[in-house]
């Protein structure tokens, strides 16, 4: 008898085709993610589960799944919608797929600064509009970019990548992390700041930690207050890095001149939520990691943890290798 797997979402079919081939698939057809009570009654029974951040994978789900889910694979870098302790004490074992977002993902952070320096969405809803009449020498000014400032937020493998684009724009570069990186730092030309002094000097500074109590709301009105005058936020990281409220009030108030996010608190934001009524707002509904190649590459990496799974192999990528005898920290 084949094992049995449930997808939360159709997913590339790199993905879906190996799992076809091991194991009978049932996947979740809808465009939205599937309710909690409806996942609930779907996994009961299942040998392995792919989810995406969109899923609450929690210690009552994995009950109602059943001593049989061996691995639970999730299409994505991050896992804070997983209850790590939870899987780790029942045995079971939980991957992700790192790294090969990385360049997708700092490329995306660079189309929304310079998208945000440009004012280019402002733009073009004033030709949409019907209000582009003339060339304005003083219409849509906003900051230069080359020989800027950049501030970088979490200086891992994507805030690495954002900072060898930054070289190409003659920029000086600042960094705070929870580790230093000193090869990384040199290879890049880049200067560790405490997080304090970076934003105050930084002119454009883009987010690039993990969500984790210590970064929830990081952004707040202290932090916005603490910002050089003018300069422009970006988030490609996780919605709930920024506290909303004050980024409102940073962007109607100072010192912000610009925001660029493709992650917000809540996902979705529901309409007619404040920051859509701003002009000096860009906001992309989370699609920092959406090329052909990289979601492809990534349904591959999230079908390869879960076969090696069901196999009773270690996973390939995984994020509690306390699981396995001697398996060490989580990542």
């Amino acid at each position: 008898m084949k094992p049995r797997i449930f997808v939360t979402r159709r997913i590339p079919e790199a993905g879906l085709e190996p799992l076809r081939h091991a194991a009978d698939v049932e996947i979740w057809p809808d465009p939205l993610p599937p309710p909690y009570p409806v996942l609930v009654r779907k996994v009961a029974g299942i040998d392995a589960l792919v989810s995406l951040l969109t899923d609450t994978v929690d210690a009552g789900l994995m009950d109602a799944a059943g001593t049989g889910l061996k691995v639970i694979s999730q299409m994505a870098v991050g896992f804070d919608n997983i209850d790590l302790a939870a899987a780790t004490g029942r045995g079971i074992a939980v991957g992700n797929t790192p790294g090969v977002l990385t360049d997708t993902t700092a490329d995306f952070a660079w189309a929304l600064l310079m998208a945000a320096a440009r004012r280019v969405a402002e733009g073009d809803r004033f030709a949409r509009a019907g209000r582009w009449k003339t060339w304005g020498p003083v219409d849509f000014l906003g900051p230069d970019v080359t020989g800027a400032t950049l501030g970088i937020v979490g200086f891992g493998r994507i805030g690495q990548a954002v900072a060898k684009r930054a070289l190409g724009f003659d920029m000086r570069i600042l960094y705070t992390s929870r580790n230093h990186h000193p090869e990384a730092a040199r290879r890049y030309r880049a200067e560790y700041a405490d997080l304090d002094a970076l934003l105050g000097a930084a002119d454009f500074v883009t987010l690039h930690t993990n969500l984790s109590p210590e970064t929830h709301h990081l952004m707040n009105d202290a932090r916005f207050r603490a910002m050089k005058p003018g300069s422009v936020l970006v988030n490609t990281a996780r919605g709930p890095v920024v506290d909303p409220a004050a980024l409102y009030r940073a962007l109607t108030r100072g010192p912000l001149a610009c925001a660029a996010l493709d992650v917000t608190e809540p996902e979705p934001l529901p309409p007619g939520d404040p920051l859509f009524a701003l002009e000096n707002i860009i906001i992309s509904p989370h699609i920092a990691s959406a090329s052909y190649g990289t979601r492809a590459r990534m349904a591959a990496m999230a079908a390869e943890n879960l076969l090696a799974g069901l196999r009773g192999e270690r996973l390939p990528h995984c994020v509690n290798p306390q699981v396995y005898p001697g398996g060490g920290p989580a990542a």
